[in-house]
Parts: C-alpha cells; structure tokens; sequence
C-alpha cells in the first residue's frame, strides 16, 4: 500500500463517500438554499461557481485534512522558496519566480534569481519594441510584418494559445504563425503565406538539439537563404530562445539576438520567460506584464489563503474527490469563448504532460488513479459534438465550463445566446430530467398510451453531472494570466497528494529514443536493426513505397 492510501483522511474519505454517492444535487441545493452563495469565490477578475459538484460540507472538510495529512503546506512553501523539489532531475520549479511582481528575492542555490529574471524581461521588452515600432528593418530595410514561432510542446502551446486568446490586443501589423509539426506540411503551408523580407523567425529551443524545432528551423533558414541570397541577412531575420549560445551562433544567429531561460523553468510552464516572446512581440511589452501580473494575483493567493478558500486548492481537492473515488477518468475544459479555443490542448498537455505518473516519488508504484484524461472543445460546438456522452453517458467527466461576461465581438445578440448556454448546460448537468417530467412534458405535446412510455425512457437524464463554472470579467492579459496560472497551481496540489513529481516527463523519452534509430533505417544510413515483426515489416513497406525517391 502507498503512504497516501494509508493516511486517515484517505480512509475517513471512503467512508464519507459510501453515503455521499448517493447525493444528488437537486437535493442539496433543495436543502441549502445558500448553497450557491457559500460554493462560490472570486479572486481579482476570476468568479468560480462550484456548488454544482457532489460535495457536502463533510466532503470538504474531508478534502482538506487529506490536503494537510499529505504534506501540501509544506511543499507549497518549498515551491516558493526555489527548492528543489523536481527530484528526479535535482531542480527547483519556480514559474511563479518569472512573474514575481513584487521582486522579492527568490533563491536558488544561495542565488537571487531574481536579477537575471528582470534582465531578460528588459532586453525582451527592449527587442519587441524594436520590432513593433519599426526601428528594427529586414535585410531589404522593411518592418517585420509576420513572426514564425518555431517550437514544439510548451515552447509551442503556450505561446500559441496566448496569442489566439488575446488576439484583440494584438499589434495591427502582426501576422503571428506557429509551426511544431515535424510533418513538413505544416511549415511549407507556413512559408507560403510570408515574405522573406518581413518575417522575423524565432527559434525556441532550450539546448538547441531538439530534432523536431531544428529540422523546422534548418528548413525555414535554408527558404531564407536561398531568396536573401546573402547568409549575413539570417541575423536580421533570426532570433533564439535557448541557452546553448555555440549552437545559436553556429545557426546564424547573433548571441545578442538569444534569450535566455533556466533550468528551473519547465517547458509546459515556460509561457512567462522568454520562451514567451511570440507573446510579447504580438501584444506589447505592457499587456504582456499584465500577464504576468494576472498570474502574480493567483500566485500570491494560492500561497496565503486557507484551503477553505483557496481557487486552485479547491479545484485540485474536488478532482481528487472525482479521479479517487468516484473513478472519474477524464475532465472536460470547455471554454464558452472562441477567443479560448486553443486552452482545452494546453490545459491537456499541462495537466497530462505534469501528472501523469505510475511512480510515487519514493520510486513505488502507485496504487490509485493519477492525472485524468484532459480533453475539450469549445462550449457552443462540444453541445453538438460529446455533450451528448457527458449528458446521458455512462462515464463521470467533470466539466469546467469558461467564459467571460464582456462582450468581446460587439455583435448584437450573440453574447447573451452564448452566455444562456453556459448557465443552461450548467443547470442541465445538474438537475438532469426525471421520467415524472418527461411523462409531463411529452403529455403536453399531445402523446399518450404506448407512444409516450416507449419514448419515455430515452428522454430522461439522470443529472448529477458535476460542473465547474469559471467566469472572468472579460477575456484580457490579466485575468488570462490568472487563468493559467490557477491551473498550474490546481496541477501541482494533485501532484503533491499523489505523491508524485510533476515536474519531470520521462514518458516522452523512448518513443524519441527508438525514432532516432528507425529513422536512421528510413534514410538508408543503417542496415536492419533489432526490432519486433511489426516494426520491422513497417520499416520495410516505408522502403518499399519510397524505393525511387
């Protein structure tokens, strides 16, 4: 057995959970008619609602001895404090450093990290208002019109997400592009939309090795250098985020031009260093700050509220009530913002990427369930898409249903459609239809006999279906930045009850491994390696299909 499934909440917990499973929340609120106003928090721009989940008082109570018994308060303190609580890989994790607004000194290794990270965030500031004012020229003396972001994973999703999500505040003259697929497709339909004298390429990439962000990156410098006609014109064009300033000159790249980021930055937590430059290329050097303001705000509350009333703390707990007992497997993000679209995959791979483990930190086996399947969509098309399954499925799949109460299009009539079916679906989940209802409902309609029971049963929702309602006083940098950030912090506490690291990603390393000496075979540069039927007979019909080429 696992230190955590011998821990006396653990167990309080399941005995709790032997009568609460029979709730059910038309219940609850019928009996608490304070029930919303007691379940709900805000913190600067953020409103949660979470009365609409299986929860009592008691399982609250709960939730937050098993938090305590688990040893939250003190790794929450050593988080802040820059130890190195990554274990596996002898790191401090320290995000909640690069937007640490009130610079108080954060140490690692007896260092205040604290300078360095300014210094970045000035020279950024300083090159992005070279770029966005126009003083910054290509190799034909025209402004940048077009920035390509070349990275993979954090250094893609992050970036890219923000940029979708704040795309109003955007610079008018920016035209922002993404490219992480190694599928050479993604690139070349790239390349067919910019010109090589106004667009500015930014390599991302920590140690400059990563294969899928150099192939990208060697392709796009050779499109370049074959119209500039000139291999000086790549440092005008050219810019790193990366650590590794050999390989950075070596490309072309001027060291000047490379922005640096530590290893204490992990990548899916890496939107707020430099690898956040697409970020602040795009909205300016102020809306970028109020990112990082926006995510000090959460920062500082996770740190100092009780649990009782602590956003992230509270989400992570009720999961843990969801994934734990109720076997909850997945969770759905379904943003009610078309601005937001990109958040389900980020959120996807933040939480799977962080959290999904099968080892405790103490190098056991865990024997309970860790990170949910994260998956979404946003609101108005997942209604006709999967809401379906979430409705009337067999499977529990908390849902955290986004939105913000500002009308950011301005179109007339929208925005209260959208926002009646966020508050509508959130009803819905919850109450569910009982047949009484149905029989009612479909009587009206004119049936009965035969015709109305038959059809009865397909028409009932059982309800009981939990859902988060996050709200935000409209969708800008700040209360983005907290978005995010309440998300991080959400990730780590469920981190720290399961006792496991969220900090490394060991699973993404022997798919990596093997590839390199498959593609070896696939280029012809190695005879046939060791490998299992399958493999070996894929390798072949790929040498098969592209023997002429």
């Amino acid at each position: 057995m696992s230190a955590l499934t011998q821990l006396p909440a653990w167990q309080a917990l399941w005995d709790h959970f032997a009568d609460a499973k029979h709730h059910h929340m038309r219940d609850l609120f019928d009996t608490d008619p304070q029930r919303a106003e007691r379940y709900a928090l805000e913190v600067g721009g953020l409103f949660l609602d979470y009365s609409k989940n299986r929860i009592t008082d008691d399982t609250l109570r709960g939730l937050m001895q098993l938090a305590r018994e688990a040893g939250l308060p003190a790794k929450l303190k050593a988080m802040f404090k820059g130890e190195k609580i990554n274990s596996t890989e002898n790191r401090a994790v320290l995000h909640v450093a690069l937007r640490n607004r009130t610079n108080s000194p954060i140490l690692v290794d007896g260092e205040d990290v604290m300078p360095k990270v300014n210094s970045v965030l000035a020279r950024m500031g300083k090159f992005c208002h070279a770029i966005r004012s126009g003083e910054w020229l290509g190799y034909t003396h025209q402004p940048i019109t077009d920035v390509v972001s070349i990275g993979i994973g954090g250094s893609d999703l992050g970036p890219l997400m923000v940029c979708s999500a704040l795309k109003p505040f955007g610079h008018p003259r920016m035209n922002m592009h993404f490219v992480s697929n190694v599928d050479g497709a993604q690139l070349k339909e790239t390349l067919k939309k910019v010109h090589p004298e106004t667009t500015l390429f930014i390599v991302e990439s920590k140690t400059f090795t990563t294969q899928e962000t150099l192939t990208n990156a060697l392709t796009a410098r050779e499109w370049f250098v074959a119209r500039a006609r000139d291999e000086k014109a790549v440092a005008k064009h050219f810019v790193a985020v990366s650590t590794n300033k050999k390989a950075v000159a070596e490309f072309g790249i001027d060291p000047a031009n490379m922005f640096e980021f530590w290893d204490w930055v992990g990548g899916r937590y890496s939107l707020w260093s430099a690898i956040g430059l697409p970020i602040m290329l795009y909205l300016g050097e102020e809306n970028f700050t109020e990112l990082l303001n926006g995510a000090h705000i959460m920062d500082q509350h996770f740190a100092n509220a009780s649990f009782e009333q602590n956003m992230p703390v509270l989400l992570a707990m009720i999961g843990i009530w969801y994934i734990n007992y109720y076997g909850g497997g997945s969770h759905v993000i379904a943003p009610y913002d078309q601005y937001l679209h990109r958040l389900p995959a980020f959120i996807q791979q933040l939480d799977m990427e962080s959290n999904g483990k099968q080892t405790c930190l103490d190098g056991s086996p865990v024997d309970f369930e860790t990170a949910p399947i994260i998956w979404g969509e946003t609101g108005i098309n997942g209604q006709h898409a999967f809401f379906q399954l979430l409705h009337q499925g067999t499977h529990i799949s908390p849902i955290d249903l986004i939105c913000s109460l500002q009308n950011s299009s301005s179109l007339p009539g929208h925005h209260e459609i959208l926002l009646a079916n966020v508050f509508a679906q959130a009803e819905a989940f919850m109450r569910g239809k009982t047949a009484e209802e149905v029989r009612e409902e479909l009587a009206a309609q004119g049936l009965k006999g035969d015709a109305l029971e038959t059809l009865v049963p397909h028409k009932v929702f059982g309800g009981n279906r939990p859902t988060n309602t996050l709200l935000m006083d409209r969708l800008d940098p700040r209360n983005l930045g907290s978005l995010i950030a309440l998300y991080e912090h959400k990730i780590f506490v469920q981190g720290v009850i399961w006792g496991i690291n969220s900090f490394d990603q060991w699973g993404v390393e022997l798919g990596k491994q093997l590839a390199k000496t498959i593609h070896a075979e696939l280029a012809g540069k190695l005879d046939d390696a060791p490998h299992d039927s399958s493999t070996k007979a894929l390798i072949r019909r790929y040498r098969r299909a592209n023997a002429g080429l």
